[in-house]
């Protein structure tokens, strides 16, 4: 299949669709160019295949010089790009602040990626430190560095393929600066990207032959993005010149590309699930997309066998590059046995499943809630969904599934507030919208809300009285002010533990387990009329 882009006119709709360009042609006249773009997105720490052998770096890396060399023979050039998020998801990943993903990058040989906004879960020391492994650019044209008032790392990068000019600039969810840790953003502005992008596109397309931009903003359907900053339909309905988006954020696999004001929106679900593939033809500013496809890697499905049900592929089968699993290898190994100690056991399933906690409350959320507020004896705890990342197994539980679930490191703090500043507190955690990381998980409160306003709240069972003194335990995130939650780090009562919340549930776990889920079942902790 092939559709026709040239910037400026849409003549039909994705079976054959044509952008006029405006931009100076830079490559030789009347000579044909052949692009491939490939792209990952969001791949949280899984540089190793998962229990099944599923996905994995060695496997994508296999997959992708197949491809390269496909292309090559045929007279073409690859760019392999990605729309960002590297760090935080698996704990092998994590503890080893994600120096096995990015060696594997190098060994892939990325040509660039896109700054997200978990890139910023660590000190701004080990984003530096990762910047010195990556052998590519990161990209972000709207996070700027707030001494300077330049790019923090570089907006964008060209790209001269043998005289195809391809100008690739990144761009970064201006959700941030809510969303990042706060602690680590100090020196950091963000712009919006949309407002940037309009400036700077025009001027790389007169630059160029092809604008790409690798984004970490996400892909809202018609623009809906809801309580979430604007994402890459919104950019690509408000900039003129943009002919492919390469997105992340949002893990939305394109299965077929999103067009939107003549620009190609594409993006790879997560965890390098796919690889995405972009085949296009560029002639005389003329740009045509013969194909596109999201090429599962190793990726299985149930089947039904003789009666039992088993796992197969559901395309066939990719041999892992042996070269880069042996680089990989030591890295998946250290620290195993510290991290698959049994430290305690459950009944049930306790629920930390994203589309689940971000909407109710749930048996894990109260879990956690209940034992930040434990350590630091508190009256009342407060969890933001977003930092609750999996579910946490019926059976035995190990240390590897307590960071699975909490991956951040982030501390445990509390604060002590008078009972008129707890029910202000309180009021803007119970207005969080269901759906977004910021929805807020309980302990020790009852909550009656009347649409947006509070109209009482009780603390172990009593009303709160406004002039008494209440503790209240939340991580060190949510006090600097992330996900959008009022600043608690300034209040003359703060105190950060200093306790990592991995660690707190770990104990209590230890300490309390058997757990039984009844003993954590939601129970209404927020009444709404």
């Amino acid at each position: 299949m092939t559709h026709f882009i040239k910037r400026g006119l849409i003549l039909s709709c994705i079976a054959g669709l044509a952008l006029a360009g405006q931009n100076a042609i830079a490559s030789t006249p009347d000579q044909t160019y052949n692009l491939t773009i490939l792209h990952t997105n969001d791949n949280h720490g899984r540089f190793w295949p998962n229990r099944h052998g599923e996905y994995g770096m060695a496997a994508r890396a296999a997959l992708i010089q197949g491809i390269r060399d496909e292309v090559a023979s045929n007279g073409g050039h690859t760019l392999l790009l990605s729309g960002g998020d590297i760090n935080t998801g698996v704990p092998e990943s994590d503890l080893q602040d994600a120096e096995p993903d990015f060696k594997g990058m190098n060994y892939m040989s990325y040509d660039a990626m896109a700054l997200g906004n978990h890139e910023f879960d660590n000190p701004m020391s080990v984003l530096r430190q990762q910047y010195e492994w990556a052998r590519f650019p990161f990209l972000s044209a709207n996070i700027l560095n707030k001494d300077t008032g330049m790019p923090l790392f570089k907006s964008h990068e060209m790209f001269n393929l043998d005289g195809l000019k391809v100008a690739v600039v990144g761009f970064t969810t201006e959700d941030t600066i809510r969303i990042g840790n706060p602690e680590f953003l100090g020196g950091v502005e963000i712009q919006s990207p949309v407002e940037v992008a309009k400036e700077l596109i025009p001027e790389l397309a007169a630059n160029s032959d092809l604008v790409v931009a690798i984004t970490h903003m996400g892909h809202y359907r018609f623009g809906d993005h809801g309580g979430n900053a604007a994402g890459d339909v919104t950019l690509a309905k408000a900039v003129e010149g943009l002919d492919v988006i390469v997105g992340g954020h949002s893990q939305t696999p394109t299965f077929s590309p999103d067009v939107q004001n003549n620009t190609l929106i594409v993006q790879a679900k997560e965890w390098g699930k796919y690889v995405g593939r972009l085949d296009l033809q560029v002639r005389n500013g003329a740009i045509s997309v013969i194909n596109y496809e999201l090429i599962p890697v190793n990726l299985k499905k149930k089947v039904k066998i003789n009666g039992e049900k088993v796992r197969v592929f559901i395309d066939k089968e990719i041999i892992a590059d042996e070269t880069l699993q042996a680089i990989l290898e030591p890295y998946q190994n250290q620290g195993q046995e510290q991290l698959t100690q049994v430290i305690g056991n459950a009944d049930e399933v306790f629920i930390g499943a994203r589309e689940q906690v971000r909407t109710r409350e749930t048996n894990l959320g109260n879990l956690i809630a209940l034992a930040q507020m434990a350590r630091v004896q508190a009256d009342v705890g407060i969890m933001n969904s977003g930092g609750i990342r999996a579910d946490m197994p019926a059976g035995d539980i190990t240390y590897k599934d307590v960071l699975t679930v909490q991956p951040f490191a982030n501390t445990v703090a509390y604060v002590d507030l008078s009972g008129a500043e707890l029910m202000s507190y309180l009021e803007a955690a119970a207005n969080k919208a269901a759906g977004s990381g910021a929805f807020a998980q309980f302990a020790g409160v009852k909550i009656t809300m009347t649409g947006d306003n509070m109209t009482s709240a009780a603390v172990a069972g009593k009303a709160v009285e406004p002039t008494q003194t209440y503790r209240v335990a939340v991580n060190a995130y949510m006090a600097s002010g992330g996900d959008g939650y009022p600043r608690l780090s300034d209040h003359a009562n703060f105190v950060n533990s200093g306790f990592v919340d991995a660690e707190v549930l770990k104990d209590y776990i230890s300490n309390h387990s058997p757990l039984k889920t009844a003993d954590y079942a939601a129970k209404g902790d927020v009444t709404r009329n």
